[in-house]
């Protein structure tokens, strides 16, 4: 049984429910997995009389303008991927060009199986709002057919007492434009290739032609030089290349319009290593020692073979840098920045080993090499593993974190420690009991029994927690701060 104080620990679950919307939809590339069948469909489409081709894009138009902005624009720019595949000197009317795009373009529902894992901070934009009230921004693992997850944002408004209120979603989902060309810092890539095991000398070759700072377009030109006279065994230069590409394609930047709402967002995976999914982001907001307001978030890539840690950074949620995350203390699931710099140094919490709870710090955020444990499975409820649920937050007492604990039959529940402001690798207090555990109405879904979230906030005094309800849809719980840390059993030296 828990102890007294625990039993009186008043937490609220608020009617609020997130739940998919099927309807959500998005656009996506469609092409056949046997790639000579692209010229067949493209003959098909032209090979239509005139009347026929032109009623049929107008059944088109009438199903599908509705449902995305520039269906126009998006059937133009899939016809342009496959552009290759026409016959030579073929001349295409605009209804065959549009007709043809709209063949290899279909629909995704990004949230039909699932809209979980959420994490909350506060909005970039705090203008025109009543006293004590809080605009914000909730992100949201969103998991669709095949189930490949992104992550899509509600935003709303926290009143005085914590009423919370949405915005209304948009009937619209936008998918960001994709910046490739980016630029690279030579000495830090030189050390993911190394960390990567292609630190070689053709790797060195390609580098020592690359300025400081150089783009992607820089990086397949040198490449495309030494392909053409190759100075090396053409295999291991091929290897070499696909290992360059690959990592160069993980750090990208998408853009969004920024008068479209936060709502019609979703970062659905784009690079080789993410291709099966954009997992469990923790947003934190975060402030710099020059008092610059900055948002990161680490994310785990998924392939459907290994994962990855990434890094995403943004000031204003309508641009956003995706990075990797460097150094042998990077792997596995779970990692989470503390929301400033301590004692000169980033910080971020982790579970390299999949049991226990880590901290690792760092001068340069892109590159962890040591972690230490600072909290071990203690009691039947996370015998299994633990792991915390989002970046920690900040009171005079101490860094309040989130921890989730798995126990017998996989059962996931919400923990809660509380580590030193200034040495948080020294843990000071603990509930001995979850905080949140999966109640009747919670238990059942895609992966049963479970409870988790990815950060929460403290707004007026009070934890806000929106947390996932067996990996299908989301609520929110709050819990005075000053009745959490009653609960919390000190920790002796």
């Amino acid at each position: 049984m828990p102890p007294k104080a625990l039993q009186k620990l008043k937490v609220r679950r608020k009617t609020n429910k997130i739940d998919g919307d099927t309807s959500r939809v998005i656009t996506r590339l469609h092409l056949p997995d046997h790639r000579p069948r692209i010229s067949k469909i493209i003959r098909r489409v032209t090979l239509l009389p005139d009347k026929a081709a032109k009623d049929l894009l107008a059944r088109i138009m009438t199903d599908f303008s509705n449902r995305h902005e520039d269906i126009g624009g998006i059937f133009e720019r899939h016809m342009k991927v496959v552009k290759d595949y026409l016959p030579k000197d073929t001349m295409l009317n605009d209804t065959q060009r549009a007709l043809i795009g709209a063949y290899f373009t279909k629909e995704y529902s990004i949230e039909s199986a699932a809209l979980f894992n959420p994490s909350i901070v506060p909005h970039p934009d705090q203008s025109h709002l009543k006293k004590s009230s809080l605009r914000f921004i909730m992100s949201l693992r969103a998991t669709g057919e095949g189930h490949i997850s992104s992550i899509v944002f509600r935003s709303g408004i926290l009143g005085r007492h914590n009423r919370l209120r949405f915005d209304p979603i948009s009937d619209f989902v936008e998918t960001p434009e994709l910046q490739l060309d980016a630029v690279y810092k030579r000495n830090p890539f030189r050390r993911k290739l190394k960390e990567m095991g292609a630190g070689d000398e053709i790797a060195a070759h390609i580098l020592d032609q690359l300025s400081e700072d150089f783009t992607y377009n820089d990086l397949i030109e040198k490449i495309g030089r030494l392909r053409q006279k190759p100075l090396f065994s053409e295999d291991h230069q091929n290897r070499a290349f696909e290992i360059m590409c690959w990592l160069a394609k993980s750090n990208y930047e998408v853009s969004f319009h920024a008068d479209h709402r936060i709502s019609e967002r979703v970062i659905f995976p784009v690079s080789k290593n993410e291709s099966r999914g954009i997992e469990d982001a923790r947003f934190v907001q975060f402030f710099n020692d020059n008092g610059e307001v900055l948002y990161y978030a680490t994310y785990t890539a998924y392939n459907g073979i290994t994962i990855l840690p990434q890094l995403i950074e943004t000031k204003d949620f309508i641009t956003f840098n995706i990075l990797t995350l460097n150094g042998k203390a990077v792997q596995n699931k779970g990692m989470a920045l503390f929301p400033r710099k301590i004692g000169g140094r980033y910080a971020m919490l982790s579970r390299q080993d999949g049991e226990n709870n880590h901290i690792m710090f760092s001068d340069n955020i892109h590159f962890w090499q040591k972690s230490h444990i600072i909290q071990e499975p203690e009691y039947p409820w996370e015998f299994i593993q633990i792991g915390n649920c989002g970046s920690p937050l900040e009171t005079r007492e101490g860094w309040i974190v989130l921890t989730h604990g798995v126990g017998p039959m996989r059962k996931y529940c919400i923990g809660a420690i509380l580590l030193d402001l200034e040495n948080p690798t020294r843990m000071i207090a603990r509930l001995d009991a979850p905080l949140l555990a999966p109640h009747e109405k919670e238990r059942e879904g895609y992966v049963p029994n479970v409870v988790y979230s990815c950060g929460a906030l403290i707004h007026n005094n009070v934890l806000v927690i929106p947390y996932a309800m067996s990996d299908i849809n989301s609520g929110i719980a709050t819990v005075a701060i000053s009745d959490l840390l009653d609960c919390m059993r000190p920790i002796a030296l």
